[in-house]
């Protein structure tokens, strides 16, 4: 909720809803939130909660994770006017935001649970600044996978660590001797890093914008090597060729479910 009201903040500023309070002054309202398009349904909760905070009476008539048609009524809303009108914005916003994200994860997953039941899709943290919870919680209502959530909470290796640490040996060597217990994912772009990764038994190797049809036989190598690894493909993944990436890989990572999805369109309505 602390995050919300920081939002809510950004359009207030010290003064308030200068406009709406200086037409209304304790005036009651009702209305209604739509969807203007198809969609999966995701910041439902977060509407809510803020709704609630102010005092408003709120009745959603769906849920988060719902595949929502046009002109779908999604909650009626009662409370005093100029509260509904200063959130008005912000519900919009992150409701917009959010099921943008879901419902493209949803799609990504459809389309690859078709070709392999297993295969998990996974947001990164190429997320909005100060908005990465919500975009990583639209992702897992989508049927995603949130993956990490910083830099804090999990080892993964990257090219500009590599670059700086000399070799993958090192590098593994040394975190396996500081996080003993911790799983350690290493992104390689070469076959010979991929092959040295498996050879030191990384527990999650990332294929970093290999072509599906190379990252495929790579992949039958570094099996051969450590059948218990878990792989992950990323970069230059698209709509277009995921599915070619679901055939062999355990996770699919893709930047665009967060950095460049479009949002869904939502209105209130006064009535």
């Amino acid at each position: 909720m602390e995050e919300l009201l920081w939002y809510l903040k950004e359009d207030l500023g010290d003064v308030g809803d200068i406009t709406s309070d200086a037409l209304f002054s304790d005036e009651r309202a009702s209305a209604e939130i739509v969807t203007e398009e198809n969609c999966v349904l995701a910041g439902l909760e977060e509407a809510v909660q803020l709704l609630q905070d102010r005092n408003c009476i709120v009745n959603p008539k769906v849920c988060d994770g719902d595949l929502l048609i046009e002109n779908t009524v999604i909650l009626k809303v009662t409370g005093d006017a100029r509260t509904i009108l200063m959130l008005e914005r912000l519900i919009l916003n992150i409701m917009g935001r959010m099921s943008g994200i879901a419902s493209e994860t949803h799609e990504l997953v459809s389309i690859c649970k078709k070709i392999n039941d297993k295969v998990t899709v996974a947001a990164t943290r190429k997320t909005t600044p100060g908005f990465r919870k919500f975009e990583k919680k639209a992702v897992v209502i989508g049927g995603g996978e949130s993956h990490r959530s910083g830099l804090y909470d999990a080892l993964m290796i990257k090219d500009n660590h590599l670059s700086i640490v000399g070799s993958i040996e090192k590098a593994i060597s040394c975190l396996r001797k500081t996080h003993p217990h911790l799983p350690i994912e290493i992104e390689v772009d070469t076959y010979d890093d991929a092959i040295a990764a498996a050879q030191l038994y990384a527990e999650v190797i990332m294929l970093d914008n290999f072509p599906a049809e190379k990252a495929h036989q790579i992949v039958t190598e570094i099996r051969r090597i450590h059948p218990k690894v878990l792989i992950e493909c990323s970069g230059g993944i698209t709509k277009e060729n995921i599915a070619e990436y679901a055939v062999f890989a355990d996770r699919i990572s893709l930047g665009c479910l967060t950095h460049s999805v479009c949002s869904k369109d939502f209105s209130m309505r006064f009535y």
